[in-house]
């Protein structure tokens, strides 16, 4: 059931992607020319124009976006730390094997965040979770997103001792289940999750779902700020906003159906 449930999410992700939308619009204008609805093309051609130049001028991601990225506090206050859990997501895989080294993509910051508060409370343990989230390796991924993570925390000082690598999670629900069978954490136990704002509601909802007690939310990487600083000529920025908000929209609405 859940690789159904994984395949199913990629493939509906797919299609709620605007840059699909585009590639619908654009095959419904050519088969209106070729059927000669000539009225019926320039209707689909103008409202796909209208719709683009708007999307080029206006973050309309960020009316989606912010007020999931508002959820949880920004930094908020600690003091019992036993145990941080780093999502993956913030790595690009195939890059980083083709050149041998590191390389992060727009989450990045799940890194740097997770190395700081590892290197602010000495003695609490760093759980990073992360498989492969692409289709391809549905039967399982030859590199995980650990493996890669494990030798950026080794390499920033981190001890092996300290390290908990969760490489078999392809979503947010098995990050959760299996993060917990790895850590085993205490009922008194403090631990705190790192992974993007727009991200944390999901992951935290899994996280208390899968049985996870006393852990805090630490949300880093977000993609929105004030709606006039994004007003500009964007259509490639603005069209990646729109996709991660409704995304994680549909995102949130299946995980509370599936209760996962």
């Amino acid at each position: 059931m859940d690789t159904v449930f994984f395949i199913a999410s990629k493939l509906i992700g797919a299609l709620l992607r605007p840059d699909t939308w585009i590639i619908l619009a654009l095959t419904s204008l050519v088969l209106a020319l070729l059927a000669k609805r000539q009225r019926l093309a320039m209707s689909i051609a103008s409202l796909t124009f209208f719709i683009l130049v708007i999307l080029a001028i206006l973050p309309l991601g960020n009316l989606l976006l912010q007020p999931i990225e508002r959820t949880y506090q920004t930094n908020p206050t600690l003091s019992q730390v036993d145990g941080i859990v780093v999502l993956g997501g913030g790595e690009d895989i195939r890059a980083s094997i083709f050149w041998d080294q590191m390389q992060f993509n727009e989450g990045g910051e799940r890194f740097t965040a997770g190395l700081e508060l590892a290197k602010r409370y000495p003695d609490a343990k760093v759980l990073f979770a992360g498989g492969s989230g692409a289709l391809r390796d549905v039967a399982g991924a030859t590199v995980s997103e650990a493996s890669l993570a494990e030798r950026f925390f080794l390499d920033q000082g981190i001890s092996a001792e300290r390290l908990l690598l969760e490489g078999r999670s392809r979503n947010t629900a098995e990050n959760a289940r299996l993060s917990l069978e790895l850590a085993t954490p205490a009922p008194d136990e403090t631990w705190v999750l790192i992974t993007s704002a727009f991200h944390m509601p999901r992951a935290m909802r899994s996280f208390e779902a899968a049985g996870w007690q006393n852990i805090i939310a630490w949300p880093v990487d977000y993609r929105t700020a004030r709606f006039i600083d994004g007003i500009g000529w964007d259509l490639t920025g603005h069209m990646g906003g729109l996709t991660t908000a409704i995304r994680e929209q549909i995102g949130q609405l299946a995980y509370r159906l599936s209760g996962r």
